[in-house]
């Protein structure tokens, strides 16, 4: 079984935003004494050797941030991500996001076939899409940005070519049942 470290680090690790005590106590179902004591733990080990992690506290939030020492590199690699072309996958996926947003990570994977992690961070580090807690779904939903319709000089959602047809649930269920049955051909 992991040790309580291990589950702050890992936590810290996949976060995109600064977590607050409160929330690592709840996530690892801990006492805040003893998450307290870990995170101090994590915070010696990480900022004291010479890694390209470090762990970041102001007041009771932390957060998993790149090594000062590297700004300037990672700077770079960021800009080179953010402004060369959109992928493939990450057409596909700002494709589903503009035409059904809002809508939840499982959702986007589940019409993708695959995970889509990596690809929503890099449309939100590129504000094409944002994340937003939707309350109803309870889960964290996403949709297009004002700066993805500025680019496409268009004014709303529904803007987008065959907008009605494309982000109809009707469409969408005739798409899903097609990918069910190929896979299950392919089986």
């Amino acid at each position: 079984m992991s040790s309580l470290k291990a589950k702050i680090e890992s936590i810290l690790f996949i976060s995109n935003r600064p977590l607050i005590i409160k929330k690592l106590v709840e996530l690892t179902k801990s006492d805040t004494e003893k998450v307290k004591t870990a995170l101090d733990e994590l915070i010696m080990e990480y900022n004291q050797k010479e890694s390209g992690i470090e762990i970041a506290k102001i007041g009771p939030k932390v957060q998993m941030i790149t090594a000062s020492d590297n700004a300037k590199f990672v700077r770079d690699f960021i800009k080179d991500e953010t402004t060369g072309d959109l992928t493939k996958p990450q057409l596909e996926a700002l494709t589903i996001v503009a035409y059904r947003g809002p809508i939840t990570k499982a959702e986007l994977e589940q019409i993708r076939g695959v995970n889509c992690s990596l690809i929503l961070r890099n449309l939100m580090i590129r504000g094409l899409v944002e994340e937003k807690n939707d309350k109803q779904k309870m889960s964290i939903t996403y949709n297009i940005t004002f700066d993805f319709l500025k680019f496409l000089g268009i004014t709303q959602q529904s803007d987008l070519p065959d907008f009605e047809k494309l982000s109809s649930n009707k469409t969408m269920e005739k798409v899903l049942e097609q990918r069910k049955t190929e896979s299950e051909e392919e089986k």
